[in-house]
């Protein structure tokens, strides 16, 4: 690991608490997936086997399919720190996967979320 310590997490350790925060608000385990999945570019598959296998954040986005190419989109304030300023690109991603997840527990559309036309 290098960088930030976050960048150790395993991120079968952070889905939980993505999935506690959306159904506390009303959304879905399945709905959190899509938009884990548009971002990575991660299948039902192995975003399970990323849940389940001990993957760390640093690793879980080194070994992602393909990271969507209208990520870049993504702007706003995620802890206190505009996500389209992140200079570090790992942390860029993780924090663009926050965005997401807060924006999906908000109740923003899907459509907007996953930033179509």
């Amino acid at each position: 690991m290098t960088g930030h310590r976050i960048f150790g997490l395993e991120f079968g350790k952070l889905y939980p608490l993505y999935v506690e925060k959306v159904e506390r608000k009303g959304h879905t385990t399945a709905e959190l997936d899509q938009v884990i999945q548009w971002l990575t570019g991660y299948d039902a598959a192995g975003l399970e086997r990323a849940r389940s296998d001990g993957t760390d954040l640093e690793e879980f986005f080194a070994a992602a399919p393909e990271l969507n190419p209208n990520a870049s989109l993504i702007t706003g304030v995620i802890c206190g720190v505009r996500v389209e300023d992140i200079e570090d690109p790992l942390m860029q991603k993780i924090r663009y996967l926050d965005k997401l997840v807060d924006e999906l527990a908000r109740g923003k559309k899907m459509a907007s979320i996953l930033r179509s036309p």
